[in-house]
């Protein structure tokens, strides 16, 4: 019932055309109804040998063809409205949920399957929209149809009219009940159909991964497996909902024959005509239809809800807030302290604690330790990707704490080329100007010729108008990262981060970039994460990190003179 209550305030804004579709929807019903009425009258036109009325039965004919025209028409138009309406809120809610999207915080994305968000977004929202058009077309022309049926027939033998209104709640509590058992399974449905989007993503993504560890098998017998969880709880689903249709309409065939039972005696007693008779079973049994309908729409509602329920856990989620008042603009002078500062992504798993930093305007920090130490962590606490448990980060000769700050505004003052790339979908130029949307020509070839990709561009036949595929798909991961440097060389920011930015690169082209790297950190604030030490020997400060914490501090030569953790480390790499 929320699904359903979240779903109606969002048609709220399209009321007046509702309005007018159920208008359309009425005028077309009642004509379509009135129909019977004139059929029955025709009938009797016919009754007796030799007694056939043939102007009557003319303009029967007449009649009938106008009102099924303009019915027709009248539900066409309805039919139109409603369509537009479900996609117009289809539209929104997509809108909605992509722009919701942008607006979480990261752990949203590492605790979040990329298909189980994808499913959410194509394929839940898309039955939204199957169970709306279907569902809406049908309950409205299916109440007006009952309405106007209950009319007609209580002004043709409100008796015998009463019998079917009295029956027809027995079919309307079959459906309630299959239908109360249904929702369950729709949502195990939907919730396998986003686990076999994931393990789909996951696969096409890493089939190279895939095919290098000869894992195909294995990825088969997991997709064999979600596949049939699907259909498994696919099977559940239809079978609940697909028992409703047929038991109803056995409810309402054992009616209708006992209606004709019922007006054949009337009909001998002289109580009604045939044609009445033929108008009144023409009624019960259109007044029986629309629950039929109805029901059979339940099903299509039911797995409706359970998507538009995974779409609104998307549109519930926790967004990123900013501090009342935190500043919009902000220029970084590249001071950067950290004090006494906590973080852990679990709260039972102890991470960082008790970390000090004090990183002067224009020096170059290193960062290195072994997996898991903390260092990325680090880089996320600097970025605000995460925010610290307790302590703070200060910038310009701590004057300014990170957090009275926007995030956008924070995040401009760092450039950072990340060991794995991201491309989007475009022309290398437009690449390589995300940092700088209003660069000229010259400033991007500057920039790729600095990150040493000018080369390798030249070389395609469109140059830096060569468009690339989904996530770089066309390029090396060498040829992404140089684009992904090129983008950092062009926007110069007044901090740097780069965790491990050359790692794909070949060694030829790795000791151009890093000369090209020495001269963007010169007067810049630089922050290295390297697992490779002799990249970063000319380190103005090196930081070694073991379990969270800062273990060593200090120049290259002072650390191996110290031979502790940085010397094992550092040595470990050539023996």
């Amino acid at each position: 019932m929320s699904n359903l209550k979240r779903i109606l305030f969002l048609l709220k804004k399209s009321s007046a055309a509702i309005v007018v579709a159920l208008v359309f929807a009425a005028i077309s019903v009642i004509l379509a109804q009135y129909v019977n009425v004139v059929v029955g009258e025709t009938i009797d036109c016919m009754i007796g040998k030799g007694n056939v009325d043939t102007a009557g039965v003319k303009k029967g004919i007449i009649i009938i063809g106008v009102c099924i025209l303009i019915s027709a028409v009248f539900q066409w138009v309805m039919n139109l409205i409603l369509n537009k309406v479900a996609f117009t809120m289809v539209r929104d809610l997509r809108k909605a949920a992509f722009e919701k999207l942008q607006r979480v915080p990261v752990s949203y994305a590492d605790r979040t399957q990329p298909g189980d968000t994808i499913s959410r977004l194509v394929n839940d929202i898309e039955q939204v929209s199957d169970g709306l058009i279907m569902g809406f077309a049908k309950l409205f022309t299916g109440v007006v149809t009952i309405g106007a049926t209950l009319v007609f027939m209580l002004t043709l033998n409100w008796k015998i009219a009463l019998v079917v209104i009295l029956v027809t709640p027995l079919t309307l509590f079959v459906a309630r009940f299959i239908a109360s058992n249904t929702f369950k399974y729709f949502k195990l449905q939907t919730e396998a159909n986003g686990a076999l989007s994931s393990i789909i993503e996951e696969s096409v993504s890493g089939i190279s991964v895939i095919k290098a560890f000869s894992k195909e098998e294995d990825r088969i017998k997991d997709f064999d497996e979600k596949n049939k969880r699907l259909q498994e709880t696919g099977l559940k689903a239809v079978f609940f909902s697909s028992t409703v249709n047929p038991t109803t309409r056995l409810i309402n065939g054992i009616v209708y024959a006992a209606l004709g039972v019922l007006g054949a005696f009337s009909v001998m007693s002289g109580g009604m005509t045939v044609g009445l008779l033929s108008s009144f079973l023409a009624y019960a049994n259109q007044f029986t239809k629309p629950f039929n309908e109805i029901s059979g729409v339940v099903a299509e509602f039911q797995s409706a809800l359970a998507s538009a329920g995974r779409v609104f856990e998307l549109l519930d989620s926790e967004e990123v807030t900013e501090r009342e008042g935190a500043v919009t603009e902000f220029d970084a002078d590249g001071n950067v302290k950290l004090c006494d500062v906590a973080f852990s992504y679990d709260p039972e798993v102890e991470l960082i604690k008790d970390f000090d930093l004090d990183v002067k305007s224009g020096q170059r920090i290193a960062v290195v330790g072994p997996t898991g130490c903390g260092k990325t962590t680090f880089i996320n606490l600097l970025m605000r990707f995460y925010d610290v448990n307790s302590g703070d980060i200060l910038l310009n000769r701590e004057k300014h704490s990170v957090y009275d700050m926007t995030r956008s505004a924070l995040r401009e003052n760092y450039g950072m080329v990340l060991q794995e790339t991201w491309l989007r979908e475009g022309t290398i130029r437009d690449n390589i100007a995300m940092g700088k949307p209003d660069a000229t020509d010259e400033e991007i070839i500057n920039a790729a010729k600095l990150a040493y990709a000018h080369g390798f561009i030249t070389r395609f036949p469109d140059e830096y108008d060569t468009v690339i595929a989904d996530d770089g798909g066309n390029l090396s991961q060498g040829q992404k990262q140089l684009i992904c440097i090129a983008r950092l060389m062009l926007a110069l920011p007044p901090m740097l981060i780069l965790d491990e930015a050359t790692s794909s690169i070949d060694t030829r082209t790795e000791i151009k970039v890093q000369k090209a790297f020495a001269e963007l950190m010169k007067g810049r604030t630089s922050f290295v994460v390297a697992h490779r030490l002799s990249t970063i020997s000319e380190s103005d400060c090196i930081i070694v990190m073991d379990n969270g914490r800062i273990v060593e501090k200090g120049t290259h030569e002072e650390l191996i003179n110290r031979k502790g953790f940085y010397h094992d480390l550092y040595y470990s790499q050539f023996e």
